[in-house]
């Protein structure tokens, strides 16, 4: 594990994980939550996330922007299109909505003009891929050619053979082992 990876894999496992019972977003019911918001909106360590998941991604090519469904993929695009910059990367950034606004242009997917551009879909945290998964669909209505989906932490729920069955490469940055947690 690179530097960058242990210091921030150490900063979600003593700021963002915490013990009890949760239900998570996708009706599955945990023993523990990793609130990724607690560490991506920190001006400390929101940096680090955006090193990480570049390094993560680098080796595509041709990546145009990076983004997810909101809300848990908005900060980690931002992270990644500012630590990009600083790495000579031009990585634009979107947000896809959970439904096409009912108002204005109708629009689902927000941000530049991704029509046969090759993207990349952010997520915070993975348990089951519905999330990347319904960000994939939406921007692939746009005409955006979805190269991978990266997440930064990896619940090992299933996520990574979902999303791979769909078609898609799957790359996370943080494992439950790099958290000292079982699946």
């Amino acid at each position: 594990m690179t530097d960058d990876r242990s210091q921030l894999a150490s900063l979600i496992k003593d700021n963002a994980v915490f013990f009890g019972d949760f239900t998570l977003t996708s009706g599955v019911k945990a023993t523990y939550y990793i609130d990724l918001r607690r560490v991506s909106l920190d001006h400390r360590v929101a940096p680090l996330i955006g090193d990480v998941m570049v390094e993560l991604i680098a080796d595509i090519p041709d990546i145009a922007a990076v983004g997810g469904l909101t809300m848990g993929a908005d900060p980690i695009a931002s992270a990644v299109l500012h630590r990009g910059v600083l790495k000579g990367k031009a990585y634009d950034a979107f947000v896809v909505r959970k439904e096409p606004k009912d108002h204005g242009r109708g629009k689902q997917v927000e941000g530049p003009d991704l029509e046969g551009k090759r993207v990349v879909v952010l997520e915070d945290t993975s348990t089951t891929g519905g999330s990347p998964l319904a960000a994939a669909a939406a921007l692939e209505k746009v005409g955006a050619t979805v190269v991978a989906i990266a997440v930064v932490v990896d619940r090992n729920t299933g996520a990574k053979e979902v999303i791979e069955a769909a078609g898609y490469e799957y790359r996370a940055a943080i494992s439950l082992s790099d958290l000292g947690l079982e699946s």
